[in-house]
């Protein structure tokens, strides 16, 4: 971000506007609904300007404003419509260490004015850096369309019975008290009858800590599902995995723990019984923890053993979905995962486990029209190829190797199974990778007829 978005107390302070015409004038209506001491410098004013001065709205200075008139104000709007002003005015202002604004010069300005969505005491800035404000006026439309214009009347009656609801216990008490507030706030009530509803959290018993295994999915926070939005939303802790990036976990709650119990292929892991007694800690001191898995929980995410850990104490758990990476892989393929004549199954297997690399049933795996997910198979590619070809599998068979499924870092592979340790090794890959056995990236599908390289001979 290049601007940093703050709300600046102005009430009883002094903000200033140089100049008295139109441009003017559309500042002085936004200024006009805030409390602060607005004096207005112009030689010249608008008889708008003048109407408000006379009702003692403002104060109205008939000179350009000058050095001796900064110490003390807050803001500078420079508003005079002419460059060489507005410069002189700027160059006042940065000197006397005020932040000033330009009028529809955003490069010369210290400072912007978002559209705004007014419903005092609730106020919702919008700024796009200057690169579209008619989308910042259309976002405004939308968001006032949808908001009731009672809800300020809510906001100020929920402020009265603040000191009150502190009787409630901090965390996921208070916030299940304010969250039925609001709800009946957003759906138009504009009493929304806080104190009764106060009184019944009240005699609710403390809510016990709650486990929730939800997929983070291939790593697009679009990509996820309702339910895993809300869990981040309402998560006291997030105990995440080290392939969940930024953006997922931006999703949460700024008052959110957020913890990372990563796991690094031959490299600094977290202990598994570390990670459980992490999550039964936590959750028994009465927190909704969140572990945040990349993909899908119950797809080699060790989900079985939290979950026993889970049981062991006596803590309460859910599992929300995820899209898992053999999904996000086919779906960049252009493929499905199984068609009628080719395969009638799919098998989703791993090339390391706990004991090295992985044995599996290579003579089904190998027969014409397989198709298999191999997660983690990177390091063991070259293990994988001569496994498969020694029980017979066609050199010829369509491999894709997707890095970063789904995410914006996504690369694709497209090989064969005889060249494939090849091919990956010259590829580099160092993000998580899946490789899909038996499809090809529709785009290239002729790549089955396409002759094979030197390392596959």
């Amino acid at each position: 971000m290049k601007y940093f978005p703050i709300f600046l107390r102005v009430a009883g302070l002094r903000v200033a506007v140089s100049g008295g015409g139109a441009a003017a004038v559309a500042k002085l209506r936004l200024l006009l609904k805030t409390e602060a001491r607005i004096e207005v410098y112009a030689e010249t004013a608008d008889p708008l300007i003048a109407s408000w001065a006379a009702e003692g709205r403002l104060r109205l200075v008939p000179r350009a404003i000058g050095a001796a008139d900064l110490p003390g104000l807050r803001l500078v709007y420079a508003a005079n419509e002419d460059a060489a002003e507005d410069g002189r005015v700027a160059a006042l202002a940065a000197e006397a260490g005020v932040p000033f604004n330009i009028v529809d010069n955003l490069e010369a300005s210290a400072f912007l004015t978002p559209a705004l969505v007014d419903r005092d005491p609730l106020v919702i800035a919008i700024g796009t850096e200057g690169a579209g404000p008619v989308l910042a006026r259309k976002i405004k439309a939308l968001l006032e369309e949808r908001l009731p214009a009672g809800i300020g009347d809510a906001l100020r009656a929920a402020k009265a019975l603040r000191p009150a609801a502190e009787a409630l216990l901090p965390g996921r008490a208070r916030r299940a008290f304010w969250s039925a507030v609001f709800d009946r706030a957003l759906a138009g009530d504009a009493a929304p009858g806080a104190a009764p509803l106060l009184d019944a959290h009240l005699d609710r018993a403390p809510a016990p800590g709650r486990v929730l295994f939800v997929g983070a999915g291939p790593g697009d926070p679009d990509e996820l599902t309702l339910r895993a939005r809300r869990a981040l939303d309402a998560a006291d802790v997030v105990i995440h995995d080290r392939l969940v990036p930024q953006p997922i976990l931006e999703l949460a709650r700024r008052e959110a723990e957020i913890v990372e119990a990563g796991k690094t292929g031959f490299g600094p892991s977290t202990p598994q019984d570390a990670i459980n007694r992490l999550i039964v800690e936590r959750a028994r001191a009465g927190a909704l923890v969140v572990r945040l898995k990349a993909g899908d929980p119950g797809v080699f995410g060790r989900l079985d053993e939290e979950i026993a850990a889970c049981e062991a104490a006596g803590l309460d758990w859910s599992i929300l979905p995820g899209i898992t990476a053999a999904s996000a892989a086919a779906a960049s393929l252009g493929q499905s995962l199984t068609r009628r004549g080719r395969n009638s199954e799919l098998r989703v297997i791993t090339g390391q486990d706990v004991e090295g690399l992985a044995d599996h049933d290579w003579a089904a795996l190998a027969r014409p029209g397989a198709v298999a997910a191999i997660y983690m198979g990177k390091r063991a590619a070259r293990f994988i190829q001569g496994r498969l070809m020694m029980h017979g599998a066609d050199p010829a068979t369509p491999v894709s190797v997707v890095e970063n499924a789904g995410r914006p870092g996504e690369r694709i592979v497209a090989t064969r199974l005889g060249a494939m340790a090849a091919d990956l090794a010259a590829a580099d890959l160092r993000g998580p990778a899946v490789i899909m056995l038996g499809l090809a990236p529709r785009a290239v599908a002729a790549l089955a007829s396409a002759p094979l390289s030197e390392a596959a001979r």
